[in-house]
This record gives structure tokens, C-alpha cells and sequence, in this order.
């Protein structure tokens, strides 16, 4: 495991019991470094959508605790935010809610010169996951061969 999954991990343990005793969900944590500074963030959903007091709330709950367990060794800005519209489908539940829904793929590599690709998300399992393009045309892509996969909006 590495140093950014572990610190994942650990911030995952923190926030469940902070986010499940608020009745949100925790969609995703994140350790990232960007433009020089690292960044621990906590994406949290609920029903409706979330808010800055939401946020807010659970940002101020976890802070003392991540201060107290003090795991990281580099210094970071901690925060808690909404996934947005262009939340990507990461766990098993994310998977579940959204069969049936259109979806786009973006892959790590060309697949029949391709590496883009919209449709209705049709299944899934651990190795791949199938997608419905037009025409009833059925796709399965490798799990592994996944760059992104998130809800397909339209504006």
C-alpha cells in the first residue's frame, strides 16, 4: 500500500462515522498534489445535494481528529466538498445506483481507435464493465482499461 492509499484509508476510517451520524455519504477521499501544495479531500453526497454548511459541518467535526491522529507527514489543506456533476464512479454502490443511466467512458488507451465512449451502463462486475451504445450495440471494456467513468450530463 502506498503512502497516498494509506493516508486514503485513514481519512476514510475518520470521516465514516462524522458523515453516517449526519446522514450523508462519504463518495470519495482523496490525497492529491497540486501546484506544489498537497491536498486531503473528502467528498461527501447526500439526497438533494449538499451544502456549504454541510461541508462546513464535517470539515470542523474531522479537523480535530486528523490533527490529534496526525498520520501525514507532509503538510496539507484539508477539505470537504460536494463530488459534483461530474462525480466519477469509483465504489461498488456507485456502480449499482447508476445502472441503466448514461454514462461516458474515457479509456487509457485506444480501444477500435477510440478512446471516448457514452452509453447506457447495462452491468458490471470486479474485471468490466458493459455498456449499451446505439442501436442496441452491447460494449464491454475492461475495468482495468479505465481511465474515467462518471454520469453523462447535457447542457
Amino acid at each position: 500500500m502506498t503512502k497516498r492509499e494509506e493516508y486514503e484509508q485513514k481519512t476514510e476510517e475518520i470521516l465514516q462515522p462524522i458523515v453516517d451520524a449526519n446522514g450523508f455519504e462519504l463518495v470519495d477521499v482523496e490525497y492529491v498534489k497540486e501546484g506544489g501544495t498537497w491536498y486531503l479531500r473528502a467528498y461527501i453526497d447526500k439526497p438533494g445535494g449538499i451544502t456549504v454548511d454541510d461541508c462546513e459541518l464535517v470539515s470542523r467535526a474531522a479537523n480535530d481528529i486528523l490533527d490529534e491522529k496526525d498520520f501525514v507527514e507532509d503538510s496539507y489543506v484539508f477539505e470537504v466538498s460536494s463530488p459534483g456533476l461530474g462525480r466519477p464512479l469509483k465504489k461498488e454502490k456507485d456502480f449499482a445506483r447508476s445502472i441503466g443511466e448514461e454514462v461516458e467512458i474515457r479509456t487509457f488507451r485506444p480501444i477500435n481507435r477510440q478512446k471516448e465512449f457514452i452509453g447506457i451502463l447495462e452491468a458490471y462486475d470486479k474485471e468490466t464493465v458493459t455498456i449499451e451504445l446505439e442501436e442496441e450495440e452491447k460494449m464491454q471494456i475492461n475495468r482495468s482499461d479505465i481511465a474515467l467513468i462518471r454520469l453523462a450530463f447535457d447542457f
